[in-house]
């Protein structure tokens, strides 16, 4: 998502710093604009448009960085323009594979820092969570009302959150803990530019029509009763859990009717259940208390939210009191831990 302009100061970090060579010390930022753009244009004029130089202050520069370097880093070949040396391209590709290493860590500290500056500055800006569907934070995070909620599969959510596209992401593992869970989730665990909060406990299970009338309790009912099945989209939670119930009991996902009809919230699980277009899915039991459903308990699971380690915790906090308030009061919830 794109923070408008009108919603609080715009933040750009990039490549910066200083290189020393001996007694010299070069523009990080100045000397990779100038080396990619004469590597792009194949000429010096070409970069020197490029960058918003003349012709004569970009060789200049030029001249500068090979004196600093004690190499010639571009070479001019008549009717070809100008390319760079070894040396050159060597110089170019460290300070690209530099920005390419540091992208994401600058966007989520952009993020973070434009934050921090809309509060000092009293022009609050909305935070961007993606976020894995759970009912009871959607409700939690509406009362809060500072977030632009994006709903995505937990995998998709902590990407976003790592490569500095939300400020913060909700997810959960199913039975297991996060660090078990392999990468994303357990990178991000391990990594302390992040934190990484527990939210709470929720109940997951089958759901079935009311009075579960075809007695579905295990994978393996789901498989000998042919029983419809509506399942959730790939790099959920919920799906991921599903996944690993099968493979647990030997059943391959093609002799479950209806594996890849896939919804992308527990409600709209529910309400395909409901509907009797379906006649089971793994979900949370206040969506099965919410459309009447019956639910056959499978186990328990911690939702996770986690977020830059930079970024002013207080609105989250809140969410985090909101919902403690409310676990008491929905059923299939409880404190984690």
């Amino acid at each position: 998502m794109t923070i408008p302009a009108d919603e609080g100061p715009a933040v750009g970090l990039g490549l910066g710093g200083s290189l020393r060579i001996g007694q010299a010390r070069i523009a990080v930022a100045d000397t990779f604009a100038l080396l990619r753009a004469i590597a792009r244009t194949g000429s010096v004029q070409g970069a020197a448009t490029e960058i918003g130089l003349s012709y004569r202050a970009a060789w200049e520069r030029v001249r500068a960085l090979e004196a600093a370097v004690g190499r010639p880093l571009v070479r001019k070949t008549r009717g070809h323009g100008t390319t760079l040396t070894e040396t050159g391209a060597a110089l170019h590709d460290a300070l690209a594979s530099a920005a390419a290493g540091l992208a994401q860590p600058l966007a989520r500290e952009a993020r973070a820092m434009q934050a921090r500056l809309a509060a000092l500055l009293h022009h609050p800006r909305r935070l961007t969570v993606a976020a894995s569907h759970d009912p009871l934070l959607m409700e939690g995070l509406a009362q809060w009302g500072g977030a632009e909620i994006a709903v995505m599969g937990s995998r998709d959510a902590v990407v976003q959150l790592m490569d500095g596209r939300a400020d913060a992401a909700g997810f959960h593992c199913g039975a297991i803990a996060p660090e078990a869970a392999g990468p994303p989730f357990s990178d991000l665990v391990a990594d302390p530019a992040f934190r990484v909060r527990p939210l709470f406990a929720r109940e997951q299970g089958w759901l079935v029509a009311a009075g579960n009338p075809l007695g579905l309790e295990t994978p393996d009912d789901l498989r000998a009763k042919k029983a419809r099945f509506v399942n959730r989209q790939k790099g959920s939670g919920t799906r991921a859990w599903f996944d690993r119930l099968l493979a647990g009991t030997g059943i391959r996902p093609e002799e479950i009717a209806g594996y890849g009809l896939e919804e992308f919230t527990h409600q709209a699980v529910a309400a395909v259940i409901a509907s009797g277009a379906a006649d089971a899915g793994l979900g949370a039991r206040a969506a099965a208390e919410r459309f009447g459903l019956g639910f056959v308990p499978v186990g328990w699971e911690v939702y996770h939210l986690a977020a830059s380690a930079s970024l002013p915790g207080d609105g989250l906090d809140r969410v985090q009191a909101l919902l403690g308030e409310r676990i008491g009061d929905v059923p299939g919830y409880r404190l984690p831990g």
